[in-house]
């Protein structure tokens, strides 16, 4: 049963992934009928600490021991946590943790406090995109995937970055209390209990461009002609080769297949649409060379992670949805 909650923090300690933490799990709701969890902020660094926002400090009565009687103990992002090295005594003190079966949380880029305690050894798990390289070179034995928001690798569960620590937290709870006590934190919050997709749908990815001008003119009427059926063919002609050289050539000066490039067009401009427009998915289908809502649905689902829906859900402007 999850009664008792630590919060193990280290200078440099990102306000907001800590107040994640203390938010789900420090607040005391038992006048909606919610557990009320025993939460301490512990430090790992004595008991004063700076962040990174503007000056702020803070200071905790709690030191490592707090962690031995921890049913789970959550390790919240901080500044420069990419590069900078541990106290032996928390990296010990985690492991203790996991070989006792407490469960360990990390939020954003305190995956690599657990990377360098040994703790993704094998294991999957979740990191902001933007760490996530740099989370794979420095441990070569975790198994990182970028995509998700969070990952579930009882005792070690890892989120990515910000609210994804959130969703992770909620996930703790609905396993340990039933889906209506998640509910209820949920909505005291005012957040989804539960949030559709991964962080492909939050993720900027130009697309690539040619440095040539072999494919440059056939990659800008591609762009104009999303809502036409376009084959290999097609393209070659365009470029005055055959199917083969021009795939070949695209494919060196590009990086990637004119079926990629094509299909990750189509998607960014759906995304827009869906953004910024009430259009129907037919009507975005069409403009888009889907064809269907079935084929937009389909296609955008294999690239972002979500559904068309749910995108428009999340991010359309005000009069648009």
């Amino acid at each position: 049963m999850l009664r008792s909650v630590a919060a193990v923090v280290l200078d440099g300690v990102r306000p907001f992934e800590l107040g994640v933490v203390c938010e789900v799990f420090g607040v005391d709701r038992s006048d909606d009928g919610l557990p009320v969890y025993d939460f301490a902020v512990v430090s790992a660094e004595g008991p004063a600490l700076g962040t990174h926002a503007g000056g702020l400090s803070m200071a905790t009565p709690y030191g490592l021991d707090r962690l031995e009687t921890a049913d789970l103990i959550a390790v919240p992002a901080g500044e420069e946590f990419t590069w900078r090295t541990y106290p032996p005594k928390l990296l010990d003190a985690l492991r203790r943790a996991v070989e006792r079966g407490t469960r360990v949380l990390s939020v954003c880029s305190g995956v690599f406090v657990l990377g360098a305690a040994g703790l993704l050894d094998g294991r999957r798990c979740a990191v902001h995109w933007h760490h996530a390289a740099e989370l794979a070179r420095r441990y070569p034995r975790a198994r990182v995937e970028p995509d998700v928001l969070y990952i579930d690798e009882d005792p070690v569960i890892t989120s990515a970055g910000t609210a994804a620590g959130i969703d992770a937290c909620l996930h703790i709870v609905r396993k340990e209390q039933g889906p209506q006590v998640a509910n209820k934190i949920a909505r005291r919050m005012v957040v989804p209990p539960h949030r559709e997709g991964g962080q492909a749908q939050y993720i900027e990815r130009p697309l690539p461009r040619s440095g040539s001008d072999t494919v440059a003119g056939v990659l800008a009427w591609m762009e104009e002609n999303l809502h036409r059926e376009i084959t290999v063919d097609q393209l070659a002609a365009l470029a005055h080769m055959s199917p083969r050289t021009f795939a070949r050539r695209f494919q060196q000066e590009t990086g990637t297949t004119p079926y990629r490039w094509l299909l990750r067009q189509r998607v960014l401009l759906a995304q827009e649409l869906l953004e910024a427009t009430d259009q129907t998915m037919d009507m975005i289908a069409d403009r888009t060379g889907f064809g269907t809502a079935a084929a937009l649905r389909h296609q955008f689902q294999r690239v972002l992670g979500t559904t068309p829906h749910a995108y428009r859900r999340a991010f359309a402007g005000p009069g648009t949805g």
